[in-house]
């Protein structure tokens, strides 16, 4: 039998350079290698054009629409071409085609799985290796986290899929356009009757950096998304009870989120970063308030 192809997928936005520095050119020569652009400028669309073209890879190019639709649209394409085993991996994610090959071929032999390796710093700490939804508290939690585990749930920065488990999901759903979208494909994998595996033995390397380190101020954007999405996620998944709770909870949610990026960005300009959170958290409370439609839209 002639062993399924795998795909390589990587969202990009605004990051060729991590891609030329992080993907080795040696990866091509075992998997398909297919970057999504999501547009931010002429001039990136341009640089992974010609990127694209240098080391052959597969480029498919669209408005910003997010990372789960970028990864939709890259497994799309992927299947278009044959594939059947997908590796979606982060453009600041570095992983040597052993681990790669690891994670796809156990995506092959356990096709009802989503699998994760364990994910390390530059350092060498433990970025992630689980990851759970504390219902009762309205947060997630990776430290000491099992994600075989009630509530558990995968990091998009590294997940390997077979497309029988994809289509029966629907890949992402692409309505959080960024962050909570993995814990929600988790969440319906384990519904479905799926499993979640992270793998000890395969470990790469993850470089958050910038304005995505903890203790740096983040974007806007991760705040208003990262508050956002927990409300979106609670309208499509949890009882009315367990909504309510997490209504409650959102101020708590909202300081905690803020202070990832540190105490020293409210010093500048502290209206950006809390009005970012506070519209976020509010336009999740009107998602809750229309649970119905969002549950079943």
């Amino acid at each position: 039998m002639t062993p399924e192809r795998t795909a390589v997928v990587v969202v990009n936005y605004g990051s060729h350079e991590l891609l030329r520095a992080n993907l080795d050119t040696t990866l091509s020569k075992a998997f398909g290698i297919i970057i999504v652009d999501n547009f931010s400028s002429s001039a990136e669309r341009d640089a992974v054009r010609w990127l694209c073209a240098e080391r052959g890879w597969r480029l498919v190019t669209q408005a910003n629409l997010g990372f789960g639709a970028g990864v939709n649209a890259g497994i799309a394409e992927a299947r278009q071409f044959g594939f059947r085993r997908y590796v979606m991996l982060n453009p600041d994610a570095v992983a040597d085609a052993a681990a790669l090959t690891a994670l796809a071929e156990h995506a092959g032999a356990e096709p009802d799985a989503l699998i994760c390796p364990t994910i390390l710093t530059p350092s060498g700490e433990v970025w992630f290796s689980g990851g759970t939804v504390l219902v009762e508290r309205g947060v997630t939690i990776t430290r000491g986290a099992d994600s075989s585990a009630p509530g558990g749930w995968l990091t998009g920065a590294c997940i390997a899929v077979h497309d029988s488990l994809w289509q029966r999901l629907g890949g992402f759903d692409d309505r959080y356009f960024l962050y909570w979208e993995d814990i929600d494909l988790s969440w319906r994998c384990t519904e479905s009757g799926g499993h979640l595996v992270v793998r000890d033995d395969v470990r790469i390397v993850h470089d958050a950096g910038g304005t995505q380190a903890r203790g740096r101020a983040k974007s806007a954007t991760y705040y208003y998304y990262n508050c956002r999405n927990r409300l979106l996620f609670a309208a499509r998944h949890l009882s009315q009870r367990d909504v309510i709770r997490w209504a409650l909870l959102t101020p708590a949610y909202a300081r905690r989120v803020l202070l990832r990026g540190g105490r020293r960005q409210f010093l500048h300009r502290p209206w950006r970063p809390l009005w970012a959170a506070a519209s976020g958290s509010l336009r999740g409370i009107r998602m809750l308030a229309t649970s119905r439609e969002v549950r079943h839209s």
